[in-house]
């Protein structure tokens, strides 16, 4: 008997994992899925590797104005593995906003948002604005000039919004230009406060998902 199947036996005997998993693991797949329902599927893997890539890169990185472009070349030149990560995380970043938007797509189009599955939709809704959003946030942090200006167009772009966009505008740069305020307040949204909701959003989607399943075709 090997160690894992020991591990797993000495917790089954005491929270019954077995049923649940085997529940889960003996599902049956609908006949009419296709390759086009990877499309979630691959967002979170995406999210996972951003996630692991992320931990890393933090290690390095150094969230003030002075320090964090410096962090980012080192990271990029003398960390082991550093440019491969750091491109790594970059590139997964796009490819998951583009994964999130073809998910989206293509519930809409199959009307898979009917009910009784319309807050399966609205949550979905929400992770796509949060995917966004992350990528937003960690555009400025390599504090370069592609950031800065990008991250300027970013925030005008908020501050147009009617009536909230003002207070949008200054939440974002926490004052009248981006400072080192700024680069804090995105590092804190893009490693806590983002995580941490797409981590309940995503316990809510899948949920949801496993109690009503697979939408089937009109």
């Amino acid at each position: 008997m090997g160690v894992a199947t020991r591990i797993f036996r000495y917790f089954d005997r005491r929270y019954r994992l077995r049923e649940p998993v085997e529940y889960q693991l003996n599902k049956r797949i609908p006949a009419h899925l296709n390759w086009t329902n990877c499309f979630g599927g691959i967002t979170f893997v995406c999210f996972s590797v951003q996630a692991l890539t992320g931990i890393l890169l933090a290690f390095y990185y150094k969230p003030s104005m002075p320090e964090a472009y410096t962090s980012v070349l080192r990271i990029m030149e003398e960390v082991p593995f550093g440019a491969f990560v750091r491109g790594l995380h970059a590139w997964t970043a796009n490819v998951m906003i583009f994964m999130a938007t073809l998910h989206l797509l293509k519930v809409f189009f199959i009307s898979a948002y009917r009910p009784p599955r319309e807050f399966t939709w609205v949550s979905g809704i929400a992770l796509f604005f949060v995917t966004v959003f992350f990528g937003f946030s960690g555009y400025l942090l390599p504090m370069n000039q592609l950031a800065y200006w990008a991250t300027t167009v970013g925030t005008q772009i908020a501050g147009a919004f009617p009536l909230v966009g003002s207070y949008a505008q200054l939440f974002l740069l926490g004052g009248g230009k981006i400072s080192g305020e700024t680069l804090t307040r995105f590092y804190a949204i893009h490693v806590l406060v983002l995580p941490a909701t797409i981590i309940l959003l995503l316990a809510a989607h899948f949920s949801m998902i496993r109690r009503q399943g697979i939408s089937e075709p009109l």
